[in-house]
């Protein structure tokens, strides 16, 4: 995920946080955490990410939300999100998709793309909120129209499916290569799924390929399956690809809705 922070301070941006963190890693978490004391939020929210993912500092999720509350609660929408998946998810905090949806939607109504897909997907499975699937297409489309991959992929699935629209199977195709090529190997598979169908094979095995180096494990078992009754070889042979780094990889890309330490 791509997280532009906007911090509120004049101080240290994430950029130069993240620049001296690899120059110098041990002089530089102090300045970070120097810099969160006296309220920077892109500090407050960057110890954040270190603390939740172990990274320079000990894993400790409780200290990492306790930094992402205090860059939320100085209005950085980024970390309203966080603090959200927090809550989503159960990281340094019980499990409370209640609170894990006000969080999503103050990041969404801030205008934070993956505030508005996180919040989207409570909608849309009725976690935490009134289930409302017009809703969630409404978040989903704003999200889109701001470059977000995953979204751009399930609005094209509410098209191709009719879900609270007009089937148009068009648009689909066209939101699903937008997705395609913004890099969500969900929005990979689709678009490659529509490429098959018009007979462009090879050009969709690209794309299969695409999807399977960045595709979370439960995806991988997912199209494995789907492939491997293709009536084409080399869609088969992708199928084949997908299990085989199913059982021999430990660690895979996920869908990860939340940036690794140091994306923006």
């Amino acid at each position: 995920m791509s997280e532009a922070s906007t911090s509120a301070s004049t101080g240290l941006d994430q950029d130069h946080l993240i620049a001296a963190l690899r120059e110098d890693p041990d002089a530089a978490i102090e300045a970070i955490r120097a810099a969160a004391l006296t309220g920077e939020i892109a500090a407050q929210f960057l110890l954040g990410q270190m603390h939740c993912e172990g990274r320079g500092v000990a894993l400790d999720a409780s200290e990492g939300l306790h930094w992402y509350r205090l860059a939320a609660n100085s209005g950085m929408p980024e970390a309203m999100n966080m603090v959200g998946r927090c809550h989503e998810l159960g990281t340094g905090t019980v499990a409370d998709a209640v609170l894990a949806a006000v969080w999503y939607r103050k990041s969404a109504q801030a205008g934070h793309d993956w505030g508005m897909y996180n919040y989207a997907n409570l909608l849309a499975t009725g976690r935490g909120v009134t289930e409302s699937r017009s809703e969630a297409l409404s978040w989903y489309r704003k999200a889109a129209d701001l470059g977000h991959a995953k979204s751009m992929n399930l609005v094209g699935r509410y098209l191709e499916e009719g879900w609270e629209v007009a089937q148009d199977p068009i648009a689909a195709s066209s939101w699903y290569r937008k997705s395609a090529e913004a890099g969500d190997f969900r929005g990979q598979a689709s678009h490659a799924q529509i490429l098959i169908e018009q007979g462009r094979v090879s050009e969709a095995v690209t794309w299969l390929q695409r999807a399977v180096d960045a595709g979370s494990p439960s995806f991988l078992i997912h199209i494995a399956k789907d492939l491997a009754v293709s009536p084409h070889p080399a869609v088969r042979e992708i199928a084949r690809i997908a299990r085989e780094r199913c059982a021999t990889t430990d660690r895979l890309p996920g869908n990860q809705r939340n940036a690794p330490l140091g994306a923006v």
